[in-house]
């Protein structure tokens, strides 16, 4: 998947500019103004349209690098039955390490978020090696945990006294891991 942080950075380290990258991406289908477009928005990290392998093999050669210089790789994994606070602090371990130092450590941490957390890893690291990446030089650019809510099914009451009742909420999150050369 582009990157379009890296994309920048390239093209800054590189001197070419969108004008220079459009007339690169433009295509059958595609006028140079619209490719223009298409660039500014995937720099903006605004992926519409979503950029295809096609795309990709264009600006690399444009910009004279290899694919994974300007790509990244993401997996989520959507309602995880885990609260967010509890994943939180798995991922924040991981975050900004080598996968192979992070898988090690999510292997022997005593949380209930590892494992899932390191099946996430794994998958993102299978897309990379799918698409021809260095596995050896990846590191885990990006690790983070966002509240989605309730669980479905899980709205109970525990009975307290004088006749009340307290919800019993158990939380969901969504955890997102993103792999890259570095």
């Amino acid at each position: 998947m582009l990157s379009g942080k890296k994309l920048t950075q390239v093209c800054k380290e590189r001197k070419i500019s969108d004008g220079q990258l459009a007339e690169h991406l433009a295509h059958g289908g595609m006028s140079t103004e619209d490719a223009l477009g298409v660039v500014r928005n995937w720099k903006k990290e605004l992926y519409i349209p979503a950029p295809g392998k096609e795309d990709v093999e264009r600006l690399v050669s444009a910009l004279g690098v290899e694919t994974g210089a300007i790509s990244e790789w993401r997996v989520s994994y959507r309602y995880a039955p885990m609260s967010a606070s509890k994943a939180r602090l798995v991922t924040q371990m991981i975050a900004g390490r080598d996968v192979q130092d992070a898988l090690d450590l999510l292997t022997f941490t005593h949380k209930r978020a590892a494992p899932h957390i390191k099946k996430l890893l794994q998958s993102a690291v299978a897309n990379a090696d799918e698409q021809e990446a260095d596995v050896e030089n990846l590191y885990v650019v990006e690790a983070r945990v966002d509240q989605a809510g309730r669980r479905i099914g899980t709205k109970a009451w525990f009975p307290k006294d004088r006749g009340r009742a307290h919800p019993i909420r158990k939380e969901a999150s969504h955890i997102h891991v993103t792999v890259s050369e570095g």
